[in-house]
């Protein structure tokens, strides 16, 4: 009974010493994801979505329509963005704007409208706006449509294919500066 409450002693201390010695955790008080998702991150098993920018084309169809929106550069470094997320008929939101990285967040930042801003997550394949937006957004929409909880997986990374979507009208989603 001693020999096995020693080795188990033995073993959380050897746990509790790995944990501390992790990288970034200490000197930066940021957690880096588990252990197991930096190896695959560092074997290229898996991207890293903080490397991978967000230019792209999103888009996702379903029974009510079509939800799409494409991110391009921007001039001063950063995104422009262009967004439709259609949930029936007369349904739906749509809005235009620049965005900014933030880790695994893009701040999008509504034109047009009275200081909508959305702070969404970035993953590298989706983006997904929060399940609460600010009641300043309201004017995206029309009819019952909202932004909450919508989500656009990636369908391309370059900015030629952003730049090629169109929304319900036949207008282009994206428009450069």
């Amino acid at each position: 009974m001693r020999l096995t409450n020693l080795f188990a002693l033995l073993l959380l201390a050897a746990c509790q010493r790995e944990a501390a010695s992790a990288p970034g955790s200490h000197e930066t008080g940021i957690q880096t994801g588990s252990g197991l998702e930096r190896a695959a991150i560092e074997t290229g098993v898996i991207a890293d979505a903080a490397k991978l920018p967000a230019i792209g084309l999103y888009q996702r169809n379903h029974e009510a329509g079509r939800d799409a929106f494409c991110v391009i550069p921007a001039r001063n470094g950063d995104y422009r963005f262009g967004l439709e997320a259609t949930f029936g008929e007369d349904q739906s939101c749509a809005g235009r704007g620049t965005a900014r990285r933030a880790g695994d967040k893009l701040i999008l930042n509504f034109s047009r409208t009275d200081h909508c801003i959305v702070v969404a997550q970035y993953d590298g394949d989706q983006i997904s706006l929060p399940g609460v937006v600010d009641m300043k957004c309201a004017d995206v929409c029309k009819g019952r449509g909202t932004l909450e909880g919508v989500s656009f997986p990636r369908m391309a990374s370059d900015a030629a294919a952003a730049l090629q979507a169109r929304d319900g009208s036949g207008d282009p989603l994206c428009q450069p500066d």
